[in-house]
């Protein structure tokens, strides 16, 4: 069978298995390129690589763009955000990439741009809402100690949230640090504040059950059902975390991220340097910690009034 001939299905087979085992991308990853380049197929409807062309993929930017994400709430129809998009197109041009490295004729992956997004917005809270959500959980029953000791980790450490579930209850607390896989199979170190230890150790004070993740369902945790899996869930976690920020008056939307944002802020306007902040967060790439740096532009006025020009007065 002439390279030609193979299918896009074959093709993109053999391309998932070689992001995963040479290029070492995460599952996660591979299933998410499986799923945006199943929805270009879907749409270009061909199977010869040779027939995709320049106004085809015209025509599925136009398609996406225009693609409705239906909320829960039926009046909110919204289109799919320009970074969702780019993720379809950048799947895409790392498989015609993956084509043309093999020789095999189809559309050239320079024809792929990216769609323009605007400058990354960061939604944060105030530190005295930052304050109001530490304190929210204040009960001594183990759901409150689990969820102190969730936020205060969450702002310790600047973990994601896939990154807290995933934690095991063996943390060895006897230490101020521990280490935590995270994007992309990367391990890095993140520190514990006395906070974020002491509601820890309060709540697995509390705890009598045997189960090995950290962040268990509580009716694991009160023994009443023994099933296999009862790690938290990021969603979990991100309803716990909404729920809180209500009972602290909080107007805003406050997810587990939000937390990680503030953990970055923290830090930034204390005084660390970007390098630092980047290592800590787990971002592979300094680019990505660099929205952060306007955060701390307001601080340079400050420094320009109070270190600019002292000679002349």
């Amino acid at each position: 069978m002439s390279h030609n001939f193979m299918n896009l299905e074959t093709l993109k087979r053999q391309f998932l298995e070689y992001i995963e085992i040479e290029k070492g991308r995460s599952l996660k990853t591979v299933e998410n390129y499986d799923r945006y380049l199943t929805g270009f197929f879907s749409f270009a409807k061909v199977t010869d690589p040779a027939r995709i062309t320049d106004e085809m993929l015209r025509e599925y930017r136009l398609f996406l763009n225009r693609q409705i994400v239906h909320g829960g709430n039926t009046k909110l129809r919204d289109t799919l955000k320009r970074k969702t998009q780019n993720y379809y197109l950048i799947a895409l041009r790392s498989f015609l990439k993956y084509l043309a490295k093999r020789g095999i004729t189809t559309l050239s992956p320079l024809a792929i741009e990216l769609a323009k997004i605007p400058e990354r917005s960061l939604d944060l809270i105030s530190s005295e809402d930052l304050v109001r959500l530490m304190n929210a959980p204040d009960g001594s029953d183990v759901k409150s100690l689990r969820d102190k000791a969730i936020l205060e980790l969450l702002f310790s450490t600047g973990l994601r949230v896939s990154e807290l579930c995933a934690l095991p209850r063996d943390i060895d607390l006897g230490k101020d640090e521990f280490s935590v896989r995270g994007k992309g199979e990367k391990v890095r170190v993140v520190f514990l504040s006395g906070e974020a230890k002491d509601a820890i150790k309060k709540y697995l004070a509390k705890r009598t059950d045997m189960d090995d993740a950290l962040f268990a369902q509580l009716s694991v945790i009160n023994k009443s059902d023994k099933r296999k899996s009862s790690r938290l869930t990021s969603r979990s976690i991100e309803r716990i975390i909404k729920q809180y920020a209500i009972k602290a008056g909080i107007s805003k939307k406050v997810t587990p991220h939000v937390v990680r944002h503030s953990f970055a802020t923290d830090l930034l306007q204390n005084g660390a340097d970007l390098r630092s902040v980047q290592m800590l967060l787990g971002h592979a790439n300094i680019g990505t910690t660099q929205i952060y740096t306007h955060l701390t532009d307001k601080y340079l006025a400050e420094v320009h009034k109070n270190f600019h020009n002292k000679r002349r007065k």
